[in-house]
């Protein structure tokens, strides 16, 4: 295979990981047209199908499977030995891609990433909202964020945030004329504002814990979203309960607008970590990224 035949591999590599011929044209910045061609281009170089297209996406063959398990680790050395140069220069350069929820975005990634980034100008930094816990590895990122630490084998975990106590909060206009729960059962009697997540295969079912209980509740009611801050702005409106972290809607708690309820049923969870595979260890600019976002009580 021709040498210049590398950037049609890592074509594919990228549209393999992303399950996507969209979102892979995004992280590399070309077209889709152009990406599909060049993917055609190299199945027709090698004789063989890569990838099998259908309406939901694309996934390997089992030729493709072998290729991306056999080159794409290589290719992630590669990457990770060009960027390490950087601590030859006087000034770190890489650019990272970063999976997180919209909350850990606003509360622990962008505060910090807004003091941390003028001071390296060739350190990037692509941050993807997104409410899936994903294989980091496969889908192009160089790190994730989530709550606690158990972490997949390989991996590296940074606390970034503080413990988070979710919360469970209603309008004032809301609560008028209705009584407030007292148990999670009480939640089936309330409108509730509904979180859309795939990583729990459609509705996310809130979670309690008092004593050695711990109890699931799947809510109903007629909104539902995505991301936690609509969910917020629509509580604060009126529409129905939400189940939100504390320090989101204190404030609103603290003036009136909203009224926690089932307190002595809200769990407290590990802080939000950031992690990231052990070859990241030794690039410089990485390590300055991860000690920016360290959290230090």
């Amino acid at each position: 295979m021709p040498r210049d035949s590398f950037s049609d591999l890592l074509a594919f590599i990228s549209v393999a990981r992303a399950r996507s011929f969209t979102r892979a044209a995004a992280q590399l910045r070309v077209s889709q047209p152009s990406l599909s061609y060049t993917v055609r281009a190299l199945e027709e170089a090698l004789g063989t199908q890569l990838l099998i297209r259908n309406s939901r996406g694309v996934k390997p063959t089992e030729a493709g499977q072998r290729l991306l398990d056999r080159l794409a680790p290589e290719f992630d050395e590669i990457e990770s030995e060009i960027q390490s140069l950087s601590e030859l220069r006087d000034e770190p350069t890489g650019t990272f891609r970063i999976t997180a929820i919209d909350y850990a975005i606003r509360t622990a990634l962008w505060p910090k990433l807004a003091n941390f980034l003028p001071k390296y100008p060739g350190i990037n930094v692509e941050v993807v909202n997104e409410y899936e816990s994903v294989d980091i590895v496969a889908r192009g990122y160089d790190a994730g964020v989530r709550f606690g630490q158990e972490l997949a084998q390989d991996m590296i975990s940074v606390r970034i945030g503080p413990d988070i106590r979710n919360t469970v909060v209603g309008s004032s206009a809301y609560f008028a004329g209705r009584s407030r729960p007292k148990t999670p059962s009480d939640l089936t009697e309330h409108t509730c504002i509904n979180l859309r997540t795939s990583t729990y295969g459609g509705l996310y079912e809130w979670e309690f814990t008092k004593g050695h209980r711990s109890v699931k509740a799947k809510v109903d009611g007629n909104v539902t979203f995505n991301n936690a801050y609509d969910i917020f702005e629509a509580a604060k409106a009126g529409f129905g309960l939400a189940y939100l972290p504390e320090d989101m809607v204190r404030p609103c708690v603290d003036q009136g607008q909203l009224v926690s309820v089932l307190e002595d049923w809200c769990p407290v969870w590990p802080g939000l970590h950031l992690y990231y595979p052990n070859r990241r260890q030794s690039s410089r600019a990485m390590s300055l990224l991860v000690e920016a976002l360290r959290y230090t009580p």
